[in-house]
């Protein structure tokens, strides 16, 4: 795909000051301040007992009067090349193989259109997918693919990982973990299931000396209260993704046990299993798995990033921090309450590194002129969003093998709005 790394550049060595909003400063509070952007980090944060209008506007001042700004969200697991496909499967399973299995046998033809699209088509609109729900930092469980590399993709990748797709699928572990002593996370699928097969694996793990603090379990759908004191015991880190497993397994982590284990993070999977974006996997885990609003809000902003060994302030509104970054209307609730009720379609503003990647058509017009130029419209069912991605690229070269109007994001139907010249006006 292409890249704009010269005016990229340009844009980065600018400074923008945001005002009028409120701030989320955490779980449970806010304050009404500004945020000044130095290139791609937060230089400074003013805060101020009511909402603040510059009388001297600077000429890249963004005013968010009426709107809140929530840090970025960092999605903790994904497979990004699964970005396009539907729900499949034929549920309940006892374990992830027998999943496996069973998809490539029934839905043999939908795999096999899907892969038609080139895996480098299906990873930007994994991105895309994530970008549209607010994530602007995310973990891809699957090879660093040198797309994800490329400065023009729309949401940060981890990188600096070790991984195996699962215990049993995963071939020599002690080789996929290079270099045990290296501190950076190990990630690997593990007790996804509800099985004895599924639930040996934390003990697996254990008996190859590969739980550790570095060691990044995800789904841990068998683990009990022994699996969880000796991850506690370990140090060792879960990410959970429980829309996932509710639809394959027909149960969800319990309550107890992830309440036991410090380090938890939410994944949102991929749509092959999940029900929907990362968004609806906050309500599901709230609303459905009992996890408290101002948990789950940890859950996908400081835990994710703690676990994962990002250093630059991800998941949080930081001085001198990256300038990752969401904006929406505010409700006047907690950060946490508010992040319970939001939608794709509420995410007005993301930024990502000072830089804005996706816009509404409202906040669209409050931009400075050139923080607009590269974004291209996209219509997501009765929304549309402005996105820094080669949009109209995309969307052809995936209908090239999907059909016409056969592209999907959540089962929505996307497109480029048919009146494209009056939005690029």
């Amino acid at each position: 795909m292409g890249s704009d790394n010269a005016a990229g550049d340009r844009l980065r060595r600018r400074t923008t000051v945001l005002a009028g909003a409120r701030l989320a400063a955490g779980a449970g509070r806010t304050f009404y301040g500004s945020v000044e952007i130095a290139g791609e980090r937060v230089v400074q944060i003013v805060t101020a007992a009511q909402p603040m209008h510059l009388t001297d506007w600077p000429a890249d001042g963004i005013d968010l009067s009426g709107y809140l700004v929530l840090p970025g969200l960092i999605n903790a697991h994904d497979h990004l090349e699964f970005s396009l496909y539907p729900r499949l499967a034929d549920p309940p399973y006892r374990n992830y193989l027998e999943w496996g299995e069973d998809i490539h046998t029934k839905f043999a033809n939908v795999i096999a259109r899907q892969h038609s699209v080139p895996k480098e088509v299906r990873l930007w609109w994994g991105g895309i997918r994530n970008l549209l729900c607010g994530v602007t930092t995310v973990c891809h469980h699957n090879p660093f693919w040198p797309e994800l590399q490329n400065p023009a993709f729309p949401i940060r990748v981890v990188s600096k990982y070790e991984w195996a797709h699962s215990v049993a699928l995963g071939g020599d572990l002690r080789a996929a973990r290079a270099d045990p002593f290296e501190s950076r996370p190990f990630i690997v699928h593990a007790c996804e299931g509800t099985d004895d097969f599924a639930r040996y694996e934390l003990h697996r793990l254990d008996e190859l000396g590969l739980l550790d603090e570095n060691t990044v379990l995800v789904h841990g759908l068998s683990i009990g209260r022994d699996g969880a004191a000796l991850i506690e015991e370990r140090r060792a880190s879960l990410i959970v993704c429980p829309s996932s497993n509710h639809f394959l397994y027909g149960r969800f982590p319990h309550l107890e046990v992830l309440s036991s284990i410090q380090r938890t993070a939410l994944g949102n999977d991929s749509p092959l299993t999940a029900k929907g974006d990362l968004l609806d996997e906050v309500r599901f885990a709230i609303d459905t798995c009992g996890i408290s609003p101002s948990h789950a809000y940890r859950m996908v902003t400081t835990l994710p990033a703690s676990i994962l060994q990002l250093e630059n302030g991800e998941g949080s509104l930081a001085k001198f921090g990256v300038a990752d970054l969401i904006v929406v209307r505010d409700t006047s609730q907690t950060p946490a309450a508010q992040l319970r009720n939001l939608f794709a379609m509420d995410v007005e503003l993301v930024m990502i590194g000072g830089r804005v990647q996706l816009a509404s058509n409202a906040l669209r017009e409050r931009l400075p002129l050139h923080a607009t130029h590269g974004l291209e419209p996209l219509t997501i069912g009765e929304t549309v969003r402005w996105l820094r991605a080669p949009v109209r690229e995309l969307l052809d070269a995936a209908e090239a093998a999907l059909g016409k109007d056969g592209v999907r994001l959540g089962g929505k139907k996307t497109a480029v709005p048919a009146n494209e010249a009056r939005y690029a006006g």
